[in-house]
């Protein structure tokens, strides 16, 4: 979250009735399945919750939905958007080949800097679950979403990075890496692993 591009919309009949936008992107594969189950379950919440509140769903192009309508897998347009929003949601995205983007998922985290994964692990009653005690499985997994392995600094097995930086791993630092390997380097920070 970022602080100054919070917008709330009050409805102009009625008192106290808000409006919020929520952008959403569909995304590929299972994406449109998840969001065809997504937003009535997040409706009903609302219903549930008593809340005086009323969704603007605003669609945003993204994957392959948006190559198919302008050419790209992630148009000005949807980031431009996104920067300022308060609310968004998005399904699963494919990776596009041939664009020179390892992951759309990994470059809106980065381009966006939404660094936090954040996954709570509940149990709810009568849910089939295969441990032994479900009732006691209450908690939360913090992941850092920005660094690491999706720093994306990868290099192929036999190409000539993996080469030259095998050997100053081996040479320099006295490593242990098969000259085939290929490599992977996760960059981990002391700033984000503490803000996380």
């Amino acid at each position: 979250q970022r602080p100054g591009l919070f917008h709330i919309h009050r409805h102009s009949k009625g008192q106290g009735n808000m409006r919020k936008t929520v952008y959403w992107i569909e995304g590929d594969g299972i994406g449109p399945e998840i969001w065809q189950a997504a937003r009535p379950v997040i409706e009903g919440a609302i219903r549930a919750a008593g809340a005086d509140l009323t969704i603007d769903w605003v669609e945003l192009l993204a994957g392959d939905k948006a190559v198919k309508e302008t050419g790209h897998p992630l148009p000005d347009a949807t980031l431009e958007a996104l920067r300022h929003a308060e609310l968004a949601m998005k399904g699963p995205l494919g990776t596009p080949v041939g664009t020179g983007m390892r992951s759309l998922n990994v470059a809106l985290r980065q381009i966006l800097d939404l660094y936090a994964c954040i996954r709570p692990i509940k149990y709810y009653k009568g849910i089939v679950s295969p441990v032994r005690n479900p009732e006691n499985v209450d908690m939360i997994v913090f992941r850092e979403n920005t660094e690491d392995v999706y720093a994306g600094i990868e290099y192929q097995s036999g190409s000539p990075e993996a080469k030259r930086l095998i050997s100053f791993l081996r040479d320099e630092l006295g490593a242990a890496i098969d000259l085939s390997a290929g490599l992977g380097i996760k960059p981990m920070t002391p700033f984000g692993s503490k803000r996380l």
